[in-house]
């Protein structure tokens, strides 16, 4: 399958907070979550370690490079520095405009 958000869209993380309802495994950054952010590759599909990590079967996701203005992430640091972060597709959401 190819991937749905291309080098240079818009993506914002989305702000689920599952493992308070139930005991998870999630690779996705709680400081990244509900930021806004560019895709800036496609990675390729990799196994759901979500899934992996308590050995269920785990379908292919494909992982991007995100990268992040690090000001809004961590209120500090200078204009131009930037956080490049792995997240897997099902956890972003495209962002109109």
């Amino acid at each position: 399958m190819n991937p749905q958000f291309a080098a240079g869209a818009r993506v914002q993380v989305k702000n689920n907070r599952p493992e308070t309802l139930m005991r998870l495994h999630l690779r996705t950054p709680h400081y990244v979550r509900g930021r806004q952010g560019i895709v800036l590759r496609a990675l390729g599909r990799f196994p759901n370690p979500e899934d992996l990590a308590f050995n269920r079967p785990a379908p292919e996701k494909m992982l991007y490079h995100v990268l992040f203005e690090q000001q809004p992430v961590w209120n500090e640091g200078e204009a131009g520095d930037t956080l490049l972060v792995e997240l897997f597709e099902h956890w972003l959401e495209p962002v109109e405009g």
